[in-house]
């Protein structure tokens, strides 16, 4: 954490929290609609909204109910309608009125959906994070450390899911460049960011991150919000060349397990990886922060584990 990554930027822990219902947990991305709703899924399988200029402590609405757990959820540039990725249903669309749609069903079939991003045609690019480990075990293919991942494309015409590449190490966070011809992706379990180009599905490194990459977001002017849930932990960097000792810890309980370091923490990156901007929270405030999304001059922060959505002001 120094030169960029320095934590000269503490405003994370100022951030102001717009909670969910009691109860509820895990707003894992967000993103604001054309008609100025805040949305987020949270772990009760539920899409809620919020007015973008709601005060602080404004309880949402809600939207849509998905049945499974949604995690990315993206604007469809052609009618405004929501591209979810849901960790156990796969690609949906939900729609203005609520409506839960299925997407996909030919070609490919994900196994862990859990970010997206959509062309100007329509076409949905979305990480498949793990072909072996749902969700509930995200920590035992982090802690297997093998490519378990790809990216898959979706074709409203046809709809048919392709491959684009594979053998990522939990590919998660993904958006198009400005001109379509490439993604920016990152791994979580190699905390790295990368570039697909299209549509050969050629994968190049940018950067090696000194924290856990998840969700990424574009901000239309090639530059890129990632959303970093924790700094490194030392104890998994020491395991990765152990495999006998990662199966081990593979197998114990979840509560003795290496846990991610409670610290707020998003990076602004242009498109050859570059950081240019970083906010931190070391207390913790808002920390595991999975979800990022710049609107207008205000940024909107999500959570894996948290019971609300968070907003700081970027001047």
């Amino acid at each position: 954490m120094d030169g960029p990554w320095a934590p000269a930027d503490r405003r994370l822990d100022q951030a102001e929290l717009l909670p969910l219902p009691t109860g509820v947990t895990g707003p894992e991305d967000v993103v604001v609609d054309p008609a100025g709703r805040v949305v987020s899924g949270a772990e009760d399988g539920r899409l809620w909204w919020w007015p973008v200029d709601a005060p602080p402590g404004t309880r949402p609405r809600l939207l849509a109910e998905t049945g499974g757990r949604p995690l990315g959820v993206e604007v469809d540039p052609r009618d405004g309608s929501l591209v979810v990725c849901d960790a156990y249903r796969g690609l949906l669309r939900v729609t203005g009125d609520g409506a839960v749609h299925e997407l996909g069903g030919a070609g490919a079939r994900p196994h862990l959906a859990d970010n997206a991003t959509v062309a100007r045609d329509g076409t949905v690019y979305f990480t498949d994070s793990s072909d072996r480990f749902p969700l509930s075990h995200w920590r035992r293919d982090l802690l297997e450390h093998r490519p378990n991942g790809r990216v898959l494309a979706y074709h409203p015409g046809s709809g048919r899911t392709d491959v684009v590449c594979s053998g990522l190490y939990f590919p998660n966070g993904v958006a198009l460049t400005p001109d379509e011809s490439a993604l920016m992706l990152v791994e979580t379990a190699t905390h790295r960011l990368v570039r697909v180009t299209l549509p050969d599905g050629e994968v190049t490194v940018l950067a090696d991150l000194p924290a856990y990459p998840d969700n990424l977001a574009p901000v239309g002017d090639g530059t890129y919000w990632i959303a970093l849930p924790s700094p490194r932990v030392p104890i998994v960097e020491w395991l990765l060349p152990h495999p006998r000792l990662r199966q081990l810890v593979a197998v114990l309980p979840a509560a003795v397990q290496p846990r991610p370091l409670r610290y707020g923490l998003v990076a602004l990156v242009d498109g050859d990886g570059r950081v240019l901007r970083t906010l931190h929270g070391p207390r913790g405030t808002h920390h595991m922060i999975t979800g990022v999304r710049q609107h207008g001059d205000r940024l909107w922060l999500g959570t894996l584990t948290g019971s609300g959505v968070a907003r700081v002001p970027l001047a």
